[in-house]
């Protein structure tokens, strides 16, 4: 009787774990649902008026530029972390996926640097996106001066290993 208890707890071990993960996901997405009506609900409410554009629909752009993004990483992480921690997982997928979390992370951090020092250089707001292609940057203003694409192309290229004809600066036009 005790060993066959132990078999369906082995069994639902495993299960249990792909439904706890499920359940995250379904979450996560459910969180983000809410809080985009939510914000976007508040956002609407404090202009009074929905067609205005200016500075609170840049300000919303980059916001909810933010929010899609770290949306889409905590997905991606839990995926992620989800393989790894899977017994069904082999090593192989294990370590591809822990390398991708590294990778992740680094993107992520990277990102984030890059983004503070283009403000620093006295741009409002930046938004930077890095993939394994190229890295792209958008940046608030409507235009941009040839001195300033080559201020922000400067700081990419200091701080990470992409070349110059795989940096994409955009200005973002409101």
């Amino acid at each position: 009787m005790a060993e066959q208890t132990v078999k369906v707890r082995k069994g639902l071990s495993a299960n249990a774990k792909k439904v706890i993960v499920l359940c995250s996901m379904v979450a996560l997405l459910v969180l983000t649902g809410v809080l985009n009506f939510v914000l976007n609900g508040d956002i609407l409410d404090q202009t009074n008026d929905p067609t205005q554009v200016g500075g609170d629909a840049v300000t919303t752009f980059f916001a909810n530029y933010r929010t899609d993004r770290e949306t889409a990483r905590a997905e991606e992480m839990s995926y992620l972390d989800a393989i790894i921690s899977s017994e069904d997982s082999s090593a192989e997928a294990k370590t591809t996926a822990e390398e991708m979390k590294q990778e992740l992370l680094g993107n992520i951090e990277t990102e984030l640097v890059l983004e503070n020092l283009i403000k620093a250089k006295g741009f409002d707001d930046a938004i930077v996106t890095m993939s394994t292609d190229n890295v792209n940057v958008i940046i608030d203003q409507a235009t941009l001066e040839s001195e300033q694409v080559a201020q922000i192309l400067g700081v990419i290229l200091e701080e990470t290993d992409y070349a110059a004809t795989q940096v994409v600066v955009v200005p973002y036009e409101a």
